[in-house]
């Protein structure tokens, strides 16, 4: 669809939610109940709405299995809003150099990494929700790092999945800033077209192996639970300002959305140590069974192994 198209600018517009019938080209999985277009006040522009199963409520591009998009641009931007305590999925079609098609799996019902030559489970614990989110995805580091030895050459299709508010889709030739982390390599700028207005609370967020390590190291190098994952999505989302109030940043829409640090795992472990070691000290003085009690108590003064990310 976009093989024999000029893809040499900064961006390639796949989807957008304006226009008589933006669903048009897309192959639509699902009934008007559940997959709708609406105007959202907040973001004063119209957006896609797909809601319930995430396993069989979708919208795919292209509609025929047959059909390519044939997309070269390293990064494939997804401008979603996705609520609390709803599955997401996305599904990405790639080939490689060898012409080998591979797919691409990305769901919040993941809760660790998995593949097969030909096939990738990736979690999505890590993804911002509750705020628009330009949610980046780095093709050619998932590709080369997952499936080892492949080259990127292309993206040849999307599906996108409940549960989500969808408002555009692109491609990047050049990557965003990562606002949603600390990000010190050479950035771009979100194309201006296809940039949120500047008053409406937003985050874009680099995904690629790397963020996933980071954000596993960050819960003790293990998959998340389902607190863990809520504990770490919404952090900095309550705090996130408008660009009205936000500094002025030459990159990124203008502006620079911020949350609080994140809490580390030796933090929390020394903060539940202090709380423990008192209790047991307790014990030890004022218990019949001080003994047991403190042997307990030194083990816990013990330090951990800590974990790595592999």
């Amino acid at each position: 669809m976009f093989k024999n198209e000029y893809q040499g600018g900064a961006f390639v517009e796949i989807f957008s939610a304006q226009g008589k019938n933006p669903g048009a080209k897309w192959k639509i999985l699902g009934s008007p109940s559940v997959i709708w277009k609406e105007f959202d006040k907040e973001v004063k522009s119209f957006v896609f709405v797909l809601e319930g199963s995430s396993q069989t409520n979708k919208i795919q591009l292209p509609k025929e299995n047959k059909q390519i998009l044939g997309l070269i641009q390293r990064f494939l931007v997804l401008q979603i809003y996705i609520p609390l305590g709803q599955d997401f999925s996305t599904e990405l079609l790639i080939t490689d150099l060898r012409n080998i098609k591979r797919r691409l799996y990305l769901s919040t019902v993941h809760k660790e990494l998995s593949s097969t030559p030909l096939h990738a489970k990736i979690p999505l614990f890590m993804i911002k929700r509750k705020i628009w989110c330009n949610l980046c995805i780095d093709l050619v580091a998932f590709t080369s790092e997952i499936f080892k030895g492949a080259v990127f050459q292309s993206l040849d299709g999307i599906i996108v999945s409940a549960n989500c508010k969808l408002r555009k889709i692109f491609t990047l030739k050049c990557k965003p800033q990562d606002t949603a982390d600390k990000d010190d390599e050479p950035t771009d700028i979100i194309p201006r077209s296809c940039q949120l207005t500047t008053d409406v609370p937003q985050v874009t967020q680099l995904l690629n192996m790397t963020k996933l390590c980071q954000t596993e190291i960050k819960f003790g190098g293990h998959p998340l639970s389902s607190a863990e994952s809520d504990q770490f999505i919404n952090r900095g989302t309550g705090s996130m300002r408008s660009g009205k109030n936000q500094d002025v940043c030459h990159i990124a829409f203008g502006s620079k959305v911020l949350g609080p640090p994140p809490l580390s795992g030796r933090r929390n472990n020394m903060r539940m140590f202090s709380e423990m070691s008192g209790y047991f000290l307790k014990m030890m003085t004022t218990s019949p069974i001080w003994p047991p009690a403190r042997s307990l108590y030194f083990w816990m003064k013990t330090p951990a192994t800590p974990h790595t990310c592999g």
